[in-house]
């Protein structure tokens, strides 16, 4: 239902250069998380989600103009298997289409009915400026060894979680859920979201390529500073320390060699362990918010196996 909506939109401004990277980033696919989430949350209530498409591709616009730019800063080759749009095009591109991008996302969730508008929009902005603050706060960390593990679960609570937190609890909000529905729906996104990210840093270092869809092994090489590299460094005798932080603070090296050295190091002290017991305990955390909201186990079905099928991902 939303592939097939986002593929029917229309792109009938000029220039073609400005919008084809718009295009093109949509029609990679993806999980389509946030947009199913939202329908989810809005069917606890009522049973006509393509209502609610509209609102729900915007936040699926708005979560693909956040990884158009997330490419560039990184410097990533690939997304989806596909080239990044800074590769397909340039740089400068990239910036400009995913800036309009930001203003069609606005657009596209201006267009939910007049009477959610100004609560919709309020918590779209809020979550918007949020997310800038995660990514600033994840900028900052790659020049920093003394990051601890609560500093990076509220880097990725604003920089991830609260995109899913969103997406549930406007989904409510257009359904007119009562507001402690809403609001526990809320914080079930926010923790769904916490293990999401845990998941995703599990997998950019064990994960398969091919499955994957990028290659593994970017977030050591930017030395960015995960769950895992932050345990790593905490748990670390002296010696393992000092080699984790010569590999960190070389400027120039090979980059499978890298990738290889670090990844030693977490088999070695059992990281890997680690961050599941994490991914396992926010996990359960967000059942006990689902559980509180005011419908019956029935309606709810759709959406807890939803969290589930994410929880097995691989990609």
């Amino acid at each position: 239902m939303v592939n097939g909506f986002i593929d029917s939109l229309p792109y009938d401004r000029k220039p073609e250069s400005l919008y084809d990277p718009i295009k093109y980033v949509l029609s990679l696919g993806g999980k389509r998380i946030r947009p199913v989430l939202m329908l989810l949350a809005y069917n606890l209530y009522k049973d006509d989600p393509r209502h609610i498409l509209m609102p729900a591709c915007a936040l699926e616009t708005y979560h693909n103009y956040t990884l158009l730019h997330d490419d560039l800063m990184d410097n990533a080759d690939v997304r989806r298997g596909k080239p990044t749009v800074h590769r397909k095009w340039d740089a400068n591109t990239a910036i400009l289409s995913g800036d309009t991008m930001l203003v069609v996302a606005y657009q596209r969730m201006a267009q939910c009915d007049a009477d959610k508008l100004k609560p919709v929009l309020d918590l779209f902005t809020e979550t918007a400026l949020e997310i800038g603050e995660g990514q600033q706060y994840d900028m900052d960390f790659e020049r920093r060894t003394d990051v601890t593990a609560a500093e990076y679960i509220e880097m990725i609570r604003l920089k991830t979680s609260v995109l899913l937190a969103c997406a549930a609890k406007m989904g409510a909000i257009l359904a007119d859920a009562p507001a402690a529905d809403a609001d526990n729906l809320y914080k079930f996104g926010e923790k769904i979201g916490l293990a999401f990210q845990l998941q995703d840093d599990l997998l950019d270092v064990y994960g398969d390529p091919a499955v994957f869809g990028k290659a593994i092994g970017g977030d050591i090489t930017c030395n960015k500073k995960t769950y895992m590299l932050i345990n790593a460094l905490q748990l670390a005798d002296a010696d393992r320390r000092a080699e984790l932080m010569r590999l960190i603070e070389a400027e120039k090296f090979d980059r499978d060699e890298k990738i290889a050295a670090v990844t030693a190091i977490y088999n070695e002290l059992g990281i890997r362990r680690l961050c599941e017991e994490a991914i396992s305990r926010y996990y359960e955390e967000s059942k006990t918010y689902l559980d509180k909201v005011a419908v019956s186990d029935e309606r709810k079905a759709a959406l807890r196996s939803f969290v589930a099928e994410m929880m097995k991902r691989e990609k």
